[in-house]
Formats: structure tokens, C-alpha cells, sequence
């Protein structure tokens, strides 16, 4: 259970603080004190979808309703409906002739409309009072966690082809949890007073801002709660913005954007606008208003971003700020004290979970020679239990990969194994698209521990490991984090505490989130907050406290009471 608590403020009792506001209200300060109401708050609650649960009867009804139609999904800017001639579908990676959504791509010239629109919108949302935004979000969340919970895991499980429970967690839980949070994060934030050393004389506030302009957000297609926290977090602060949604996650966005709608979000704050790559990164850096992109995506694609943001730096009115969370090439390390059995599960979750389809999958492993034998058969044991299948048989270990270009690109891996005298392949390593993307999981043993395959991002079930000489540890170590680009998430396994210790110093730079005797995934909005440095990202921290102030321009305010009656100082007439 998570408990945050409110801090009182430095140097002042509860009572001496009411006192001194009184006090200044007298005086008759022009800045308004907020009245938030008080609360703690808690991690949404997972449900279990047991047999004959309420929660696994709503699901299938949402499912078969979801199933039984093509979804048309317009571009919506200021709360207006477009549709153009470029029309794409969104399918079912699990069966991908089935069309699930029809969605529009915007042109320039609407992504230009939408622009006009969010600057033009910005203004008027950032007077909003914080108190009304607050209320919004907390009404969205509790639509979330009850009203719509399903009409969002249903979307979830069939457009982007995700089992029950990662649905429940990522689409239910998570979701609700950034909603939430950052609304409580918000409001702890600006209980903040900066110090007033004589409040008869001065006061000393703050206030948060929205940024003037727009913000743009690009989300994935492998997390829907990514979806609602890149676009409507800045929206909280203040912020106007244009949403791109992922082409194979349009069904579950489009059902936050809608459910945002009905809890009170006005029209332009967001905007709804599905669009080809390149088309949206030119012309929104284009813009003089562009004042910031939250981005989860390629590293080429974010390059691409900061490199015309660069271009045209003397454009712009402010400079943007550039929020990214671009993958990884993510490690269990294991030493020889390590717990085998907890090694094994801890792995096949974090490798398989979701295909390999998360930004913190572990693709890669160490293991020392003693004990690879009993991992090994453990790993090839567990991975051969692996269901593959239809996201709604409730018994499925995971499902296909998210369309053809994972397809290809996860399967030229496979072949690169099965090709290279330097690598075996110990489980899997079949695959077919008849019907759906499905790769079965995949474990390669390699020689080399700079094989491409052991250093380049795969995003999908394929899991590689070195099987390394115990002489060999400190210099095997060094490789986790000098062999990629990446370091977004780690884990170690372990019961020598001497050894953890060394692990924790030598991987301090390996990664933005570690993790000590648990695997590379999962980690929870508000306990474990996300992001990775390096290629990995700018280790924003999604879910923690200081991601909200990524999209706020604070102003700094100073009241004196006390009119300057002399230009002199003191000790001039001494």
C-alpha cells in the first residue's frame, strides 16, 4: 500500500502557518491561498479475473462487444471531427484480418489547424483553477477504475494482443495510478512555500504555469497507460497539447481521450490527431510554438526529433523541452550465490511477459559456468510450459507480436542465430504469421558477449545469454554496461551481500531502474519510478514526483508591504 503523506512546512508549526496567512490576507495580498483538499493515496488495486469473478464476466462481454465491429475513430481538434482520404485500420496482431478500428491520418495542413487550435487554447485552460483541474482527473480516474475498466481492457487485450493480466495491469491498474499520482503529485508540490524570512514585510509564493505554445506527445503502441501519461500530464500542468497516437494502440487511446472528455476536459486542451511519422515530427518542430515533445519511441526517430528541434532553435519562443524514453537492452546478471529457482521464473516473466514487448524486458543474461546447467534446464523447462495464443483463451502465457515490421525484424534475429557458429539456440525459435505475428519464445546461448544480438534492442521474445568463467566475474561486469548504448533497467542476482554491494557501485551508470534478487519489470507508478539514461532516454522519472515539474514554467512571485521609503543603505550615513 503506498502512503504519501503530507510534509509541513519548514520552520512553522501547523497553527503558526494559519496564523501567518491570516495575517497576510490582511495585509491584503494579491495572491489567493489554494485550498486542496487533503487526501493519501493508494496503488489501484489488481483484479485476479478468477473463474465466475464479476470482473472476468464484465471482460468477456466487453470483448465479444469490442470484437463485433470496426471502431471508426475520427481526428478530433478543438472538439471538431475530421476525417481525410488517407484511411488506415488498426487489426488483431492474434489474428490480423480482423480489422478492430478505421482510423484518418491528419495532413499538414490539419496538423497546422491543431496547432493554432492548442495555442490559442493554452491560455485560457492554464487560468483554470488548479482545484477544478484536480477535480477532473480525479473524476477520470475513478471513471477508469470502474465505469469504463473493461471497455479499456478489452481494447487493450485485442488491439495490441495483451493477456488478461497484462491488461488489468497496464490498461486498468497503471493507467489509473498516473491519473492519480500525478494529480496528488501536483497538489503536494504546491503546498510548497518558498521561505518569507519577515512576513510583515514581504511574501515569498510560487505558482505553476503552463508552458506557452503546445506540446506534442508521441506514444507507443506497448502501453496504453504510456498513452494517457504522456498526453495528459502536461495537459494537467497547464498545458495544451497534440496527441499522436500509436497506429496499433488507437482503440485503447482513443478510449482514454474519450473517457478524459466526459470527466470534463475541454475541447483543444487535447487534441486527437493519428498522423504518419515523418509528417508530424516536421511540421510540429516546424512551429515557433512548439514548446515540448514527450516521447516514447526509437532512438532514430527521437534523434531525428532533436536534431530539427536543433535546426531551427532560433525560431522558437521558448526553448522546448525535450522528454524522451527510447528502450533498452536490459540484463539480469547472475552470480554463483544467486537462488537458481528465483533466477529462472524471475527471467522467463521478465523475457516472455508480453512477447519481450516491454521497454524493460530483460533481452540479456550472465550467467557463471556452476550454474548453468540447472538454469539452463529451468529456463528450457519453464519456456516449453508457455502458452501461446489467442488473448482470449484466459490460459495464455502471451500472444502474437504487435504487427509485420516486429514480425520481421524479431524473426531476423532468430535467423541470425540459427546462421552464426557463435550462438545456439536452446529453446524456440519458431515462429509463423499465417494467421497472427506469433514467435514462440526464444533462448540463444552466446559466445560472444558483443554478438549483436547480445547488445542491440530486439523488443520481442527473444532472450540471450553468456554463460561466463567465474575467474572471468569483474571483467564480465564490466561488459553489462560498457557493450550498449542503453541502460534502462538491470537486475542482479545474489545472496553474497559483499558481492551485491560491489554489483550495486560497478552498475551504478547500467541503469535508471535496478533491481536487486526480482526481475527487470514491473515497476509500479509512484514506487518505482521510470526511466533510463544514456540511449535509454532522459530518465524523466514517470510516475514520481518530478516528472510533473517537466511540464510547468514556475513563476516566482514577491510581495513587499512595506513601502521603500529611502534609496540609501544603513551604513552610508554612518
Amino acid at each position: 500500500m503506498l502512503r504519501l503523506l503530507r510534509n509541513t512546512p519548514a520552520r512553522c508549526s501547523g497553527q503558526q502557518q494559519s496564523v501567518i496567512q491570516s495575517h497576510v490576507r490582511g495585509l491584503g495580498s494579491a495572491i489567493p491561498e489554494l485550498k486542496l483538499k487533503d487526501f493519501s493515496v493508494e496503488n489501484e488495486p489488481i483484479l485476479s479475473y478468477r473463474k465466475d469473478s464479476p470482473e472476468r464476466k464484465a471482460l468477456q462481454q466487453a470483448l465479444k462487444a469490442t470484437a463485433s465491429h470496426c471502431e471508426e475513430i475520427p481526428i478530433v481538434i478543438g472538439g471538431k471531427e475530421f476525417k481525410t482520404s488517407d484511411v488506415r485500420h488498426q487489426v488483431m496482431p492474434h489474428d490480423h484480418a480482423h480489422k478492430l478500428a478505421q482510423f484518418y491520418y491528419a495532413d499538414k495542413k490539419l496538423l497546422q489547424q491543431a496547432i493554432k487550435t492548442a495555442v490559442e487554447t493554452q491560455p485560457k485552460w492554464d487560468r483554470v483553477p488548479l482545484a477544478e483541474r484536480l477535480n477532473i482527473w480525479e473524476k477520470a480516474a475513478d471513471l477508469m477504475a470502474t465505469k469504463y475498466r473493461q471497455e479499456l481492457n478489452s481494447a487493450t487485450m485485442l488491439g495490441q494482443s495483451k493477456t488478461v493480466i497484462q491488461a488489468e495491469i497496464d490498461a486498468a491498474a497503471e493507467l489509473i495510478d498516473f491519473i492519480r499520482l500525478n494529480a496528488y503529485f501536483l497538489k503536494e508540490v504546491s503546498k510548497y512555500r518558498p521561505i518569507s524570512e519577515d512576513i510583515k514585510v514581504t511574501k515569498n509564493s510560487m505558482r505553476y504555469r503552463g508552458i506557452d505554445g503546445f506540446i506534442a506527445a508521441v506514444s507507443p503502441f506497448n502501453f496504453t497507460a504510456i498513452g494517457g501519461n504522456l498526453s495528459y500530464t502536461p495537459a494537467l500542468m497547464g498545458n495544451a497539447v497534440l496527441w499522436k497516437p500509436s497506429d496499433t494502440a488507437m482503440l485503447s487511446n482513443w478510449r482514454i481521450f474519450n473517457i478524459m472528455r466526459e470527466a470534463g476536459v475541454p475541447d483543444g486542451v487535447v487534441n486527437f490527431v493519428p498522423a504518419d511519422g515523418p509528417v508530424f515530427g516536421d511540421t510540429i518542430t516546424a512551429s515557433p510554438h512548439l514548446a515540448g515533445i514527450n516521447f516514447t519511441g526509437s532512438v532514430p526517430t527521437f534523434n531525428r526529433l532533436w536534431k530539427q528541434v536543433g535546426n531551427n532553435i532560433d525560431n522558437y519562443i521558448n526553448f522546448p523541452r525535450l522528454i524522451g524514453e527510447c528502450g533498452g537492452k536490459n540484463f539480469h546478471f547472475v552470480h554463483k550465490s544467486a537462488d537458481v529457482q528465483s533466477v529462472v521464473t524471475s527471467t522467463i516473466r521478465s523475457a516472455f511477459e508480453y512477447c519481450g514487448q516491454k521497454c524493460s524486458a530483460c533481452s540479456r543474461m550472465y550467467v557463471p559456468e556452476s550454474l548453468w546447467p540447472e538454469i539452463k534446464a529451468g529456463l528450457q523447462c519453464e519456456a516449453e510450459k508457455l502458452k501461446i495464443g489467442d488473448v482470449q483463451d484466459i490460459s495464455s502465457f502471451t500472444s502474437a507480436v504487435i504487427d509485420d515490421k516486429a514480425f520481421k525484424r524479431i524473426t531476423s534475429y532468430i535467423e541470425h542465430a540459427k546462421k552464426s557458429p557463435n550462438l545456439e539456440i536452446i529453446a524456440g525459435g519458431t515462429y509463423s504469421d499465417s494467421k497472427g505475428y506469433f514467435v514462440n519464445p526464444t533462448i540463444v546461448v552466446s559466445k560472444d558477449p558483443k554478438d549483436r544480438i547480445m547488445v542491440e534492442e530486439i523488443f520481442g521474445p527473444v532472450l540471450t545469454i553468456y554463460v561466463y568463467k567465474e575467474a572471468d566475474l569483474a571483467e564480465t561486469m564490466k561488459l553489462v554496461h560498457t557493450s550498449t548504448k542503453f541502460a534502462l533497467t538491470g537486475a542482479i542476482f545474489g545472496q553474497d551481500e559483499n558481492w551485491v554491494q560491489t554489483a550495486l557501485e560497478e552498475f551504478k551508470w547500467a541503469a535508471g531502474n535496478f533491481y536487486i534478487n526480482d526481475k527487470s519489470t514491473g515497476s509500479v507508478v509512484g514506487q518505482q519510478p521510470f526511466g533510463g539514461g544514456r540511449m535509454s532516454g532522459t530518465n524523466d522519472k514517470a510516475g514520481g514526483p518530478h516528472y510533473i515539474l517537466r511540464w510547468t514554467s514556475p513563476q516566482s512571485i514577491k510581495e513587499t508591504f512595506v513601502p521603500l521609503r529611502d534609496v540609501n543603505y544603513p551604513y552610508m550615513s554612518e
